[in-house]
């Protein structure tokens, strides 16, 4: 099932992609309040296949004229992955880490496929970062690895966009900021739930810049699981319903190359990843 959600009059709710993609089936709640509700999944299936059995309106709304919002509009939290693909680590200079390295981006770095990314004045070296996110559907904190994916909702496509030169400013590195420029972590273009995904570590994922590849690599790459991710940042904070986690980036990024690729006014990335689809967002100078 894709996800997602949409404005209405009675303010943000859940919503499910049907017919191909060209409607919604619009939940009379929040994504988070969907997910607190007893076994949500199946909830949300028969709730569906009701709604378009019945075709009553005003549930079904064309893809066309809904106001597509974030997946979860407001996160609490967006924790990252930094150095979660071996490669990557190497071309970023980093040796591999024992145990993931977390950072974190502000909600108002949130924003959706579609959306315009501003290229902030204030930096020079703004780059792409294609990501595998894990949308959370429960509360837990000390998450067992063993039962760490009863805790996703599902996954989506993410870009983690960051501006370089804020990151690496000396004398010491400034991940946070250099990472949480507003609309630094466009996410989309909808949730697809585990059953579709049943194992997120056998994922193509690409990163295009302007048609371009510009990285290409599977999830099977991961130095630290999916399981691993939830289990070892769940033991510092309790994860909610809605949070989201990037998962790390493979190789290819722009600081990486020789020369150097930042990107630039009106460039246009597209992640995609295997069973989900495709995110894309244009780039604008401020």
């Amino acid at each position: 099932m894709k996800l997602t959600s949409c404005q209405t009059p009675r303010g943000p709710r859940a919503a499910a992609i049907v017919q191909d993609g060209q409607a919604l089936v619009v939940f009379d709640c929040t994504m988070k309040e969907l997910f607190q509700q007893e076994n949500w999944l199946k909830y949300a299936k028969d709730f569906v296949a009701e709604t378009l059995a019945d075709r009553r309106p005003p549930c079904i709304v064309p893809i066309s004229d809904a106001e597509i919002l974030p997946i979860v509009p407001d996160p609490q939290k967006i924790a990252c992955v930094g150095l979660n693909y071996a490669d990557h680590a190497a071309e970023t200079g980093d040796s591999v880490p024992d145990c993931p390295v977390f950072f974190n981006k502000f909600p108002t770095a949130l924003c959706k496929s579609g959306d315009p990314v501003t290229l902030p004045a204030v930096s020079n070296f703004v780059d792409y970062e294609a990501e595998l996110v894990i949308v959370i559907g429960k509360k837990g904190h000390n998450i067992p690895k063993e039962t760490a994916m009863d805790y996703v909702a599902g996954y989506t496509c993410g870009n983690d966009v960051s501006a370089r030169d804020w990151q690496m400013r000396p004398p010491a590195r400034q991940w946070f900021l250099g990472k949480t420029f507003d609309g630094f972590a466009p996410v989309g273009p909808w949730m697809v739930t585990p059953d579709e995904i049943p194992d997120p570590q056998t994922l193509e994922i690409e990163m295009r810049v302007n048609g371009q590849v510009m990285q290409h690599s599977n999830t099977k790459q991961f130095i630290f699981s999916v399981p691993t991710l939830i289990n070892w940042v769940s033991q510092v904070s309790t994860l909610l319903p809605g949070d989201l986690i990037f998962t790390g980036t493979p190789p290819g990024v722009g600081i990486g190359r020789n020369p150097k690729i930042c990107l630039k006014d009106g460039d246009v990335c597209e992640v995609e990843i295997e069973k989900i689809g495709v995110l894309r967002n244009e780039f604008r100078a401020e």
